[in-house]
């Protein structure tokens, strides 16, 4: 059973100085130290890109989509052009790799990079020099690519890449998904580095007609410009604002969205309730037969 919602945005930008501006140190190779995934779904043909780090507003950095196109991550010592430049390549009919190789052979500096592309077909590409810090590499699978540098090791990539992998075909927003394989990462150990300033971020972009009220279609833009915990910061308010009413599909899970159809269906008469107010909990988040019925 599915209930089409309203085609919905989602938009925000989080900062503890309120704007997620760009630090005025900030040169034209920021270093971004960090660890990303970029990844497609061919069903829906969404495609994003889940970063966190323990430096300020990397969203405004790394992570680059095109609806229709793909999706790139650019970090360590970052170049921004690899996200135009990447992802206009692909839109002219290059694959993935060939790209790549034309993005690097023009950059001078390209030991210094580590950049990931997956076009939305499929093909996809990595780079990782020889001067971001260790442990630093990559990893590709079907429909998705990550890649990190500063980390504990081996195993945060692998656990992004196990957690992606274990969500294909779930119908689940490619949003929702990446937050999970980059919590995943986080959990393996993420960043060896200490400190307290981090930052998370997940855009994606989806092509299908009414899904954005945007010109550039992007239905997910979440930046997380500082905070002590940025990707569970980025998991609650993804879960806050998508678990309303109206903001998602509505399928047999559970959520906040579920429970408020409960209480508005029983409000106008189409479900009756066994209490006067209905609880917020594991029982009323659940979709139901009932208020299957209720709703046709």
């Amino acid at each position: 059973m599915l209930i089409r919602s309203i085609p919905w945005v989602l938009i925000v930008c989080v900062s503890q100085s309120v704007l997620a501006q760009e630090p005025v140190s900030w040169g034209p190779d920021m270093h971004f130290s960090t660890f990303s995934i970029a990844a497609i779904d061919p069903e829906t043909r969404e495609s994003g890109v889940a970063v966190t780090t323990r430096v300020a507003c990397v969203g405004n950095a790394v992570p680059w989509v095109r609806a229709g196109v793909g999706a790139v991550a650019t970090q360590a010592s970052t170049r921004v052009e690899y996200g135009t430049e990447l992802l206009d390549f692909i839109e002219s009919g290059m694959n993935a790799d060939d790209a790549m190789t034309r993005a690097v052979a023009g950059d001078t500096m390209s030991a210094r990079r580590q950049v990931g592309v997956i076009s939305l077909d499929g093909t996809r590409a990595q780079h990782t020099g020889t001067g971001p810090s260790f442990w630093a590499g990559h990893r590709e699978g079907t429909n998705y690519v990550t890649q990190g540098n500063i980390l504990v090791g081996p195993e945060v990539l692998a656990a992004v890449a196990e957690s992606f992998e274990s969500s294909e075909g779930t119908e689940r927003h490619l949003s929702d998904r990446l937050i999970e394989a980059l919590m995943a990462g986080q959990i393996a150990g993420g960043d060896k580095r200490d400190g307290r300033l981090q930052s998370a971020a997940v855009i994606v972009a989806d092509p299908r007609p009414g899904n954005s009220r945007r010109q550039d279609q992007v239905t997910a833009n979440i930046n997380v410009c500082e905070h002590p915990t940025p990707v569970a910061e980025l998991r609650r308010i993804y879960n806050s604002i998508s678990q309303t009413l109206g903001y998602r599909d509505l399928q047999r899970l559970g959520g906040n969205d579920v429970w408020q159809l409960r209480v508005l269906l029983n409000a106008i008469g189409y479900y009756e309730s066994e209490v006067a107010e209905i609880p917020l909990d594991a029982t009323s988040q659940a979709y139901t037969e009932d208020v299957v019925e209720a709703v046709h």
